[in-house]
C-alpha cells in the first residue's frame, strides 16, 4: 500500500514536536506532583518495592532487583537514573524524612558515591509503608496502564502528609526548574491542621507552625524576615550558614580551634572539599594569617571540620571572613514549582497545603466509600445468615430434597419449590415464601455446620452489630465534611506522634557578616614571566642584582605595585585581569606559577597579544588591529571593571587580534606583533603619528593615526586596509617623524619612514623582493 505524503510547514512541525517533548519532560520526568510530592521515577520505585513485598519488617533485597523491576514494569529509562533515585531516597542527609532503608554503601555527605546496585540492598521504611503506600487496596487512587500496557501503576500514591514540603524537591525540566527546601514533619502537620480549622488562615499565621525550612544538615537560616514573602510567592533566596564554634585549648601545648559541626545544605557532597580548599586559599593568598591548619575529622557520627588557630587570633573577624569568603554561608534558591492538574505551577505555602487537603478529602472519600460498600455487603450477608440460622431446619430440608445446587439456590432466592421433596406440606409452604438475595443464598450454601453452635451464633450476632456500627461511622464521615476533617486530623496527629523529630535548623535574623581584610603593605615589585607562562613577582633589589639573567630568561618584565593588576589582552578579544597580590612573591630562582592557574586565561585556547600593568595604561587610548584588517582606538577607562575577564573588543567570525598599541608616548609598548604572539624589541617614541600595516603577501600601507576613529570596546572598528586574494594582516607598526625603523623583509632592508604616505582603507603597495 502506497504511503501518503503530508505537506506541512517545517517550523510549525518543529514547534509542535518541541512543545510535546517539553511537556513530556516537565510532567512525566522532572517535576513532582503536588498531590504526593513525588516525581514519576520516585513513585514507581516505591510502588515496585511495595509490589515486591519489601516491607519494613522483611529482609532487605538487592537494589539491582528493585531497579530491574522498576525499569521492566514501570519506568522504561536508564537504570542509573532509577538507582540514583533509590540512593537519594535512602540518604537521610538529603531528605527531611528518608523513604528507603538501605543496607550497604549508599554514599556519604562528603560526596562519596554509592556502591554498585549489585552490592547494596534495600527495603521500605516503616514511615513510607504506613504513610505513603497504605490503602492502595481500597481504591483510593486511579491506576493507569504502564508504558506497554502489560501492567497497572498508580497515577499518584496515597501519601497522607505534604511530602512536597517535608522532603522538598529538586528538578530541571525544559525552560523551568523546581527547588523546594525540606521542612519539619511535625510543623507541617500542625500547619495542615491549622488550615483545616480555619480555611481563611493567612500565610503569616501558617508560619507560626512552619517557621521556615528544616534542613537535614542543620545550620542556620539567617534571613527570617524575608521568609514571609518567599512563602507567599513561592520564590526567593534563603540565606543559610553552617554552625561554627570555638573550642579553647585544653592544654598549654594545644591550640584554640574553630569547629564546624553543621554545614549549609548546599555544601553536601564535593562542596565540602571545595570549602576546605577555599580555606587553604585564604591562607596561601595571605588573606588571613590566623589559621595554622585545617582538617576534616567527619565520621559516621557527624560533621567535624577543625580549623587550628594561631595564638591571639581574631576569632570573630575570622568567622566573618569564613562566612563571606567561603560557602560556609550560602543561598538556597527557592522556586516552589510542581505539577497541578497536569500543568506546572509556582505555589506559595498556603496553596501547597490547600492542594494537599483537597487530595486528602478525595482519598478519604474514596477510602470510606469503599469501606462502606464492603460493610454494606457484610451487613447483607450477616442478615441472611442470622435469618437462616433461625430456620436452619427448613434450610436443611431444602438442601436434602434438592437434586442439585442450582435447584436449592433458586428455592432460597425466589421460593421455587419445583421438584424439591419436602417432609410436609407446611415445609413446602414455608419454603415457597423464602426470598434471600444472591449474596445471602451463596453465604448460606457455604455455611459450615460449626457456625450453628450457640457461641458461634452469638459471635455472628456481635459481628452484625459491629458491622452496623461501622456503617453508621462511615456514613457519618461521608455525610459531613467536618467529621471527615476530624478523621484526617486525627490521622495526621498519630503520624506526628510516631514519626516527628526535633527541628534541626535554627531560624533567625542574623547579622551581616563583615570583616576587616588584612591590609596589604604597598610595595614596588618586578613582574616577570618566562616563555612557558610561569609568572612571579620579585623585589626590586633582587631584580637589580640579577638584571641580566632576568632579561635573558624571561619574556615579560616590568615593574608594578603589589596593589595593582596585571592586564592580559589575548587574540580572541578577551581581557583577563589578575591582582598582583595573587601572583606568588618569590625568590628570583623560584619557578613561579603558571599564569593559567591565577586567572581565567587559558593558554590552550588563546594567545597573549599584550600584557601590561593596569596603572601603565591609565588615561591612554588603546589601538586594536585584527587579522582581517579592522582597527579602532578605545579609551582605557572602558577596561576599569571589577570582573576578572571581560571582552576587550568585538571580533567578526573567524577574525582575531594581531596587535595592540597603547598610544601614549610616555610608556613602552611592543612595536611589532605577529600571528604566533611573538614580539620584537620594545621601543619608546615621542610622537606616534603614522601606522604601517604589513600583510602576509608583502603588501604595505602607511597612513596617519588620525584616520583611525575612537570606538567603544563593543564595536568591531573600521576597515584599515583593503585586502585582496585572501590576504591578511601580519604585522603592525606605529611610527613618528623622529623615529627610524628599518626592518628586514625577506633579506631586504626596508626603511619604514621612507614609505609613501597613503590613506586608510586603500590597497597599499606590494614590496618587490
Amino acid at each position: 500500500m502506497a504511503g501518503q505524503i503530508i505537506k506541512t510547514e517545517f517550523s510549525e512541525l518543529m514547534q509542535k514536536s518541541y512543545i510535546d517533548y517539553s511537556m513530556s519532560v516537565i510532567t512525566a520526568r522532572a517535576l513532582p506532583d503536588v498531590r504526593d510530592g513525588l516525581k514519576p521515577v520516585q513513585r514507581r520505585v516505591l510502588y515496585a518495592m511495595d509490589q515486591l513485598g519489601l516491607n519494613y519488617d522483611k529482609p532487605h533485597r538487592k537494589s539491582a532487583r528493585i531497579v530491574g523491576d522498576t525499569m521492566g514494569k514501570y519506568h522504561p529509562h536508564g537504570d542509573s537514573s532509577i538507582y540514583d533515585t533509590l540512593v537519594v531516597m535512602e540518604q537521610d542527609f538529603k531528605k527531611g524524612m528518608a523513604l528507603v532503608d538501605g543496607h550497604g554503601n549508599f554514599g556519604s555527605i562528603e560526596g562519596d558515591g554509592a556502591a554498585a546496585m549489585r552490592y547494596t540492598e534495600a527495603k521500605l521504611m516503616k514511615f513510607t509503608q504506613e504513610v505513603y503506600l497504605a490503602d492502595l487496596d481500597k481504591n483510593v487512587v486511579d491506576f493507569v496502564p504502564n508504558f506497554d500496557e502489560t501492567e497497572k501503576e498508580p497515577e499518584v500514591l496515597p501519601v497522607r502528609v505534604p511530602n512536597l514540603l517535608i522532603n522538598g524537591a529538586e528538578g530541571i525540566a525544559v525552560g523551568m526548574t523546581t527547588s523546594i527546601p525540606p521542612h519539619n514533619l511535625g510543623e507541617v502537620v500542625d500547619a495542615v491542621c491549622a488550615y483545616m480549622d480555619n480555611e481563611d488562615i493567612s500565610t503569616q499565621e501558617l508560619m507560626q507552625s512552619v517557621i521556615g525550612p528544616d534542613f537535614p544538615t542543620g545550620g542556620f537560616v539567617v534571613n527570617k524576615s524575608e521568609l514571609l514573602s518567599i512563602y507567599e510567592g513561592g520564590t526567593g533566596k534563603i540565606k543559610i550558614r553552617g554552625k561554627i564554634a570555638l573550642e579553647p585549648a585544653q592544654k598549654k601545648a594545644d591550640k584554640d580551634k574553630l569547629v564546624i559541626s553543621e554545614i549549609p545544605y548546599t555544601m553536601i557532597g564535593a562542596n565540602i572539599g571545595k570549602f576546605i580548599s577555599d580555606i587553604v586559599d585564604l591562607v596561601e593568598t595571605k588573606k588571613t594569617s590566623d589559621i595554622t591548619d585545617v582538617s576534616n575529622e567527619s565520621s559516621k557520627d557527624g560533621i567535624r571540620i577543625v580549623i587550628e588557630l594561631k595564638k591571639n587570633a581574631d576569632v570573630d573577624n575570622l568567622i566573618n571572613m569564613l562566612y563571606k569568603k567561603t560557602r560556609l554561608e550560602d543561598t538556597f534558591g527557592v522556586n516552589m514549582l510542581a505539577i497541578v492538574d497536569g500543568r506546572p505551577e509556582v505555589m506559595g505555602l498556603k496553596k501547597i497545603i490547600v492542594h494537599h487537603i483537597n487530595f486528602q478529602y478525595d482519598l478519604a472519600t474514596r477510602k470510606y466509600t469503599t469501606l462502606l460498600n464492603k460493610e454494606l455487603d457484610n451487613k447483607e450477608i450477616k442478615e441472611g445468615l442470622i435469618k437462616a440460622c433461625d430456620i436452619i431446619d427448613l434450610i436443611i430440608e431444602i438442601l436434602r430434597g434438592s437434586k442439585n445446587l442450582k435447584q436449592a439456590k433458586a428455592c432460597l432466592i425466589s421460593g421455587d419449590v419445583t421438584d424439591i421433596r419436602f417432609k410436609s406440606e407446611q415445609s413446602k409452604k414455608d419454603a415457597s415464601k423464602l426470598c434471600f438475595t444472591e449474596r445471602q443464598s451463596t453465604a448460606i450454601l457455604e455455611l459450615r455446620l460449626y457456625r450453628l453452635i450457640g457461641l458461634e451464633m452469638l459471635a455472628l450476632q456481635k459481628e452484625y452489630e459491629e458491622t452496623l456500627a461501622k456503617i453508621a461511622e462511615y456514613e457519618k464521615i461521608l455525610g459531613s465534611k467536618k467529621a471527615m476533617a476530624n478523621v484526617i486530623k486525627k490521622d495526621l496527629q498519630k503520624i506526628k506522634k510516631e514519626y516527628a523529630i526535633e527541628r534541626r535548623t535554627v531560624i533567625e535574623d542574623g547579622k551581616e557578616a563583615s570583616f576587616e581584610e588584612k591590609k596589604i603593605e604597598e610595595q614596588e615589585v618586578m613582574f616577570i614571566m618566562d616563555r612557558f607562562g610561569y609568572a612571579k613577582t620579585i623585589d626590586m633589589a633582587a631584580y637589580e642584582r640579577n638584571k641580566e639573567a632576568v632579561h635573558n630568561e624571561n619574556k615579560y618584565i616590568f615593574s608594578c605595585m603589589n596593589t595593582d593588576k596585571i592586564c592580559i589582552f589575548t587574540d580572541n578579544g578577551n581581557l583577563h585581569q589578575i591582582k598582583v597580590h595573587d601572583i606568588p612573591f618569590t625568590k628570583f630562582r623560584d619557578k613561579g606559577t603558571p599564569i593559567d592557574n591565577l586567572g581565567n586565561y587559558d593558554s590552550s585556547g588563546e594567545t597573549i597579544i599584550y600584557l601590561c600593568n593596569s596603572q601603565s595604561i591609565k588615561n591612554v587610548k588603546m589601538l586594536f588591529a585584527t587579522y582581517m584588517g579592522m582597527m579602532k582606538l578605545v579609551d582605557t577607562s572602558e577596561f576599569e571593571v571589577s570582573k576578572k575577564t571581560v571582552a576587550s573588543t568585538k571580533l567578526q567570525d573567524g577574525d582575531k587580534l594581531i596587535g595592540i598599541y597603547a598610544t601614549d608616548a610616555t610608556i613602552a609598548v611592543y612595536s611589532k606583533f605577529s600571528l604566533d604572539g611573538e614580539v620584537s624589541d620594545e621601543e619608546v617614541v615621542e610622537s606616534r603619528q603614522y601606522i604601517i600595516l604589513q600583510t602576509v603577501n608583502g603588501v604595505f600601507l602607511k597612513f596617519p593615526l588620525s584616520e583611525i576613529p575612537e570606538k567603544k570596546k563593543s564595536a568591531v572598528g573600521v576597515r584599515a586596509m583593503k585586502l585582496v586574494n585572501g590576504d591578511s594582516i601580519e604585522d603592525l607598526y606605529l611610527l613618528s617623524h623622529s623615529s627610524e625603523v628599518i626592518i628586514d623583509y625577506k633579506g631586504r632592508e626596508v626603511d619604514l619612514n621612507k614609505m609613501k604616505m597613503a590613506h586608510r582603507d586603500t590597497k597599499g603597495t606590494k614590496l618587490r623582493v
